[in-house]
């Protein structure tokens, strides 16, 4: 019994095929905004970095320059803070293309499995019957199993995001307090 015809099988490996280069568009991509965070956050560091030590170097007092100093920590800490948002939103977003690239795969597949399943049964010989309803229980708990997974999986980039934020606007609160004193 031959289960895929050629037309039907290149089609799969078609599909294959897309889905390698979809992942693969998607790494690159990421990457891609990674680097423009990087070099932009490398030349804004660098500008303000030379910005600081100008003002630094013109302070004439040891007391003007330790109040200068402590003016430089708020603002560096917000935008620790912003890097590390950008930072997972890039990630977070690239975990996304991923998981929808590999639902939709999952999806045929299991579609694929389902009219196997189906045609296996229709050519069953007699008494058979246990058999197949026991491999369509166990596609549905797969598919029960793929679905809590990805709730789940959901679920703890929600938390993450928000233990973020919250540390986030914590740790902005302690640097401007400490910059005020």
């Amino acid at each position: 019994m031959n289960l895929l015809t050629p037309e039907q099988f290149a089609t799969a490996q078609k599909a294959n095929l897309d889905a390698a280069y979809g992942l693969a568009s998607n790494v690159v991509a990421g990457m891609e905004r990674l680097a423009e965070l990087n070099l932009k956050t490398i030349r804004s560091t660098l500008a303000e970095t030379q910005e600081n030590a100008l003002k630094a170097c013109s302070t004439k007092e040891p007391q003007e320059w330790l109040a200068l100093q402590t003016t430089f920590a708020a603002p560096t800490a917000e935008k620790v803070q912003s890097y590390g948002r950008q930072l997972f939103e890039i990630v977070s977003a690239t975990q996304s293309e991923f998981t929808q690239l590999a639902q939709t795969q999952y999806e045929a597949y299991n579609r694929r499995t389902q009219t196997l399943v189906e045609e296996v049964a229709k050519s069953a010989p007699a008494g058979s019957e246990a058999a197949i309803a026991a491999w369509k229980s166990a596609i549905t708990a797969t598919s029960t199993l793929v679905e809590t997974l990805q709730k789940t999986s959901q679920q703890a980039v929600q938390v993450a995001e928000s233990n973020l934020d919250a540390v986030a606007t914590a740790a902005s609160k302690t640097a401007r307090r400490t910059a005020e004193r």
